[in-house]
C-alpha cells in the first residue's frame, strides 16, 4: 500500500484505509536456541575427512560464530573473510547494511584450511556446492539436518527438537547474553535495526531470570516471617 500510494497518488484515499487497519495481534513464542553442549555437538558432527563434510563444519562453526542469517552465510565471498592481520568476516545483511565480526582463533583456523580446498578468485563463494556456485537456503537447512542427526548419537538431548540454521544465530545470541555481553553490543553483532528485537533474547533468557529468582526470598520459607518479639521481652526492655 504504501508502494501504490507512491506510485499512483490518485489511490490516496484507498490506500490510506487499508493502512490505518490495526496488525493482527498473534501469539508470539519464546525464541528457540541450544546450549553449549547442543552446539559443541553439532559443530563436531560433520565428518572432515570428505570435502562435503569439511565444508559443512566450517559452514556451521562460522554461522555460529557469527551469528549470521543463512542469506549472509550462503553470500560470504573470499573476499569478505580477513584471515591475515586481523581475524574477523565481512558480512552483508538486509538493507545492504554491513558489519564486520571477529573469530575466534579456531573458527579462524578451519576458514584457513578450508579456503585452501576451494578456488582462488576474490568472488568465489566461500561455501560452494559441488558445481562451484553457492550453496541454497535448502541446502544449508539440509546440511545441518544431516549434522543434527549425526549429533543426536552422541547428545541425546537434540532428540525431537527443530533445530534450523537461524536457531544456530539464537544461540549465538543467547550465550552472548549469558555472558555478560550488554545488549547494544549483541544488537550490532546480529545486525538487528531496533534494539527492541535483541531485547527478546532477553525475555528467553531463563538462567538469567533463575538468577534473579535466587536473589529473592521465596515467602513460603520457613523463618522468613517477620519477628514478633514476645511479652516477656518487651516488659525486659520496657525496664531497662
Amino acid at each position: 500500500m504504501h508502494y501504490a500510494s507512491v506510485r499512483d497518488p490518485s489511490t490516496l484515499p484507498v490506500t490510506q484505509r487499508v493502512l490505518a487497519i490495526p496488525s493482527k495481534r498473534v501469539d508470539r513464542p519464546v525464541l528457540g536456541y541450544l546450549n553449549r553442549e547442543q552446539v559443541a555437538a553439532i559443530l563436531d558432527a560433520p565428518d572432515r575427512s570428505t570435502w562435503s563434510g569439511h565444508r559443512d563444519a566450517v559452514m556451521l562453526a562460522t554461522t555460529y560464530n557469527t551469528g549470521a542469517r543463512v542469506s549472509e552465510i550462503i553470500e560470504l565471498r573470499r573476499r569478505d573473510v580477513l584471515i591475515d592481520r586481523q581475524t574477523a568476516v565481512h558480512l552483508h545483511g538486509k538493507g545492504r547494511k554491513e558489519r564486520v565480526i571477529p573469530l575466534w582463533k579456531s573458527t579462524a583456523s578451519q576458514l584457513r584450511g578450508w579456503l585452501e580446498r576451494i578456488d582462488p578468485p576474490p568472488q568465489a563463494s566461500v561455501f560452494p556446492n559441488r558445481a562451484g556456485r553457492p550453496l541454497t537456503r535448502s541446502g544449508v537447512r539440509d546440511r545441518l539436518e544431516r549434522a543434527v542427526a549425526a549429533a543426536e548419537q552422541h547428545c541425546p538431548s537434540l532428540r525431537g527438537q527443530r533445530v534450523t540454521p537461524h536457531t544456530l544465530r539464537h544461540s549465538c545470541a543467547m550465550h552472548l547474553l549469558q555472558s555478560g555481553t550488554d545488549l547494544a553490543v549483541i544488537a550490532l553483532w546480529l545486525g538487528h535495526a531496533s534494539p527492541a528485537t535483541t531485547h527478546e533474547y532477553l525475555e528467553a533468557d531463563l538462567a538469567t531470570k533463575e538468577a534473579v529468582l535466587q536473589r529473592l526470598t521465596d515467602p513460603a520459607t520457613p523463618g522468613t516471617r517477620r519477628y514478633h518479639p514476645g511479652d516477656r521481652l518487651l516488659a525486659f526492655l520496657d525496664d531497662l
